[in-house]
């Protein structure tokens, strides 16, 4: 039996109840294709991914060549959004990975799944809350207020768990705002130095984009933060059972974020790289490193080109990139509890929605999570950038390539019993040869950890093993429910 088929009865039984229906269903045909990529976009936090991630790529990395890296790392998305999306025509599930693993190999692995999924959600949410409450604890500290990180931190808990028990529409439109004014300030970055024609050695194409400047230093760790540029791509899927014309609007908007988020992550990069000058760039990431504030290699730049004013409000609209990736993931991981509580394997109130048709409980249960990843980190006075934002963005990269791979094998697994004429490419190439590139991804990211998580070989280690851990310990959770289901089923002997 099929989930798409099990999920259609579902729906058949909430018509006929709508008492049913108001206590568990998502809001239907709440979310356009725009709607579904700004939920993408704010969970990339472009501001973040540019401020945060080209010093380290540049400086660790490849120098001029890391624009290229996002370009092959978007390349290999793409073929892997391939069968993802041949997936999704046929499997509307809020869960996504995890729905389409389940389809293929069971609910035993699917559980897995499932487990790495929101231990890559809660640890990546859980890392930005780190660098949020550093950032605006620093912008405030410019202005002579002192607050620390994590109490900024806890008030922001407080507010997003309000935002996400409200409708979608209003995390929509948030979301559209914050995401549309950080995009704007780089396209005026990018479009300033394109137009000004570079910085003192030009325009070269060559110098980023070419195989050679690719593979110049040390491309996997650019590769590596490539991949974490585009944490977030797949929740385009988890709000099927909410988007408009369910078929076409995921489709597009998988495309579409892929495309988006490869070509801006690029040009915006290659600015950067134009700006310095390729044979400059990398000693200027590496000063930036040096001096505390790894910022400076954006903020540097838009000072420079547009005043003091750009400084101070990239610094805002840096903390508000960071609030809409929190309230992205925020969204994604209530879905991801929901559609487990409807097929039983997490406790059924998961499952309850309000009013506004959103997971409320579900809601209540992320902030909780939230709030025991990081509080750790606040009571033993850590940083909240060098230690919670880097060790849990490591760890959140390596569990959700796992993730990427599982599905592609399931795509193979599942159209092999359910064969598509004429969709060869889309069923067996394209997820077999995305589960080959994942597998060289992976294996980059994992010779590189240390570096990635500017933490010792042990640390390293530790968070690692945490990835088999989880999907086991959702294989074993899953097991259990099934016995006890299968016991309560058993009639008791006279």
């Amino acid at each position: 039996m099929s989930i798409s088929n099990s999920e259609s009865r579902t729906a058949e039984t909430a018509e006929a109840s709508p008492r049913k229906e108001h206590s568990t269903a998502l809001r239907a045909g709440s979310v356009g294709v725009m709607g579904i990529l700004f939920f993408v976009l704010s969970a990339q936090a472009p501001l973040t991914g540019i401020v945060g991630a080209s010093p380290l790529a540049a400086a660790l990395g490849n120098g001029p060549g890391a624009p290229g890296a996002y370009l092959v790392v978007g390349i290999v998305i793409v073929i892997f959004a391939v069968g993802f999306v041949a997936m999704s025509r046929k499997i509307q599930a809020n869960g996504a990975f995890y729905a389409y693993v389940t389809a293929a190999f069971g609910r035993k692995t699917g559980a897995g799944a499932a487990w790495l999924a929101l231990l890559a959600y809660s640890t990546v949410q859980a890392a930005m809350y780190g660098l949020y409450g550093a950032a605006f604890s620093g912008v405030l500290g410019s202005a002579g207020i002192v607050v620390p990180w994590w109490l900024l931190a806890a008030v922001t808990m407080a507010g997003v768990q309000v935002l996400g028990s409200l409708n979608i529409e209003l995390g929509a439109r948030v979301l559209a705002l914050l995401v549309g004014l950080e995009v704007a300030i780089l396209l005026m970055f990018g479009f300033t130095v394109l137009l000004h024609g570079g910085g003192p050695e030009g325009l070269s194409l060559a110098a980023s984009f070419s195989p050679q400047a690719i593979a110049t230093g040390a491309p996997g760790v650019a590769i590596m933060f490539a991949v974490a540029s585009m944490f977030g791509f797949e929740s385009t899927a988890i709000y099927s059972a909410e988007a408009k014309d369910a078929h076409r609007t995921v489709a597009r908007a998988t495309y579409l974020s892929v495309g988006v988020i490869a070509v801006f992550f690029s040009f915006i990069s290659w600015m950067l790289v134009s700006y310095y000058g390729p044979s400059r760039v990398s000693d200027a990431a590496v000063a930036a490193l040096e001096s505390g504030d790894s910022t400076s290699f954006v903020l540097t730049p838009m000072v420079e080109l547009f005043g003091p004013w750009a400084g101070t409000v990239t610094g805002i609209l840096l903390v508000t990139s960071l609030l809409a990736g929190i309230i992205a993931f925020h969204n994604g991981i209530n879905r991801y509890l929901h559609s487990l509580a409807l097929r039983g394997s997490m406790p059924g109130a998961l499952a309850r929605t309000n009013r506004h048709r959103a997971p409320a409980v579900a809601a209540r249960v992320q902030t909780v999570i939230a709030f025991l990843l990081v509080a750790p980190f606040a009571l033993l006075s850590m940083d909240p950038v060098l230690t919670l934002f880097s060790w849990f963005s490591g760890l959140a990269v390596a569990a959700l390539l796992v993730l990427y791979m599982l599905s592609s094998l399931a795509v193979v697994a599942f159209f092999r019993r359910d064969r598509v004429p004429g969709q060869i490419w889309q069923t067996a190439v394209a997820p077999v040869l995305a589960t080959v590139l994942l597998g060289w991804v992976l294996y980059l990211v994992v010779s590189n950890f240390t570096a990635l998580i500017g933490g010792s070989a042990e640390t390293a280690v530790a968070l690692l093993v945490a990835v088999p851990l989880l999907f086991a310990a959702g294989v074993l959770v899953e097991i259990a429910v099934e016995r006890r289901a299968a016991a309560a089923a058993v009639p008791a002997l006279p």
